[in-house]
């Protein structure tokens, strides 16, 4: 239920994004939920700087159907949600490219130079050339603005996972009451079960509208941004703006089954 992706599978991804939120060369989308969990009595000083209750950090990749593509379980103490993600197995394996991700491939009907793969998240995560986050939100252009809400647009999906995630399965809304070593595999369990009822029973539609995603606030003040990941976002950005990259038409979408 929580396979290896193969380039082929991320392939799919990408057309699957192409096809439900009209963001091409999308592989993902990411985000975290933090899940408390209840300090054990008597656990000495390996939790002696929390008080009642520790955060453990899903750290997760989703697609369009809802189901978890790759996902990092831990405590990060009281790290920041941008220390997160750079701490995380699943930044490593980008960085080491490890992902198996296709070679960048030209945007549809666009004339411009082939993109990279990307992962769309929020303002919290760094920059690179396969993670983008959006625009800060300060002097925004009509293209930056567009390239910010297609981004969004893409990002609802990791944010409506969650939503059913934690409606589906209770014991995610409050604190968890068990050993910090069980916490994990709880988490773990919640996942793979999550992922068996997307692939198998749910529809791609089902409880999603209930958790759509909300735009956020002004971005965090975060390192700066790599050239590189700079030069991505602007390419995305001028395809938005193009012909090529503009939404579909009524007609387009009528034939779809777009609302």
């Amino acid at each position: 239920m929580l396979p290896q992706p193969t380039r082929q599978q991320w392939l799919q991804i990408a057309h699957d994004f192409l096809d439900r939120a009209q963001f091409p060369n999308c592989i993902g989308a990411l985000d975290r939920k933090h899940i408390r969990v209840k300090k054990p009595p008597n656990s000495g000083s390996r939790f002696y700087n929390y008080k009642q209750y520790f955060s453990v950090v899903l750290l997760a990749l989703v697609d369009t159907n809802y189901r978890f593509v790759i996902v990092d379980i831990r405590a990060y103490g009281s790290s920041s949600d941008a220390h997160i993600f750079r701490a995380s197995r699943m930044s490593r394996w980008l960085e080491r490219n490890q992902l198996d991700i296709p070679q960048p491939a030209p945007l549809p009907g666009y004339a411009g130079p082939p993109a990279p793969f990307v992962i769309v998240g929020d303002k919290v995560f760094s920059l690179s050339p396969h993670l983008m986050r959006p625009f800060p939100r300060r002097g925004l252009d009509d293209k930056r603005r567009t390239l910010n809400y297609r981004l969004s647009r893409a990002r609802r999906f990791v944010e409506c996972a969650f939503g059913i995630l934690s409606s589906k399965r209770g014991v995610l809304l409050s604190a968890i009451q068990l050993a910090p070593e069980n916490v994990n595999t709880v988490i773990k369990a919640c996942v793979v079960l999550h992922n068996f009822i997307r692939m198998y029973e749910a529809t791609q539609d089902e409880d999603a509208l209930a958790f759509t995603a909300q735009d956020q606030g002004e971005p965090s003040q975060l390192r700066r941004a790599g050239s590189a990941g700079l030069r991505v976002r602007e390419l995305f950005s001028d395809y938005f703006a193009s012909p090529a990259g503009s939404f579909p038409s009524p007609s387009q979408q009528a034939s779809r089954g777009e609302n």
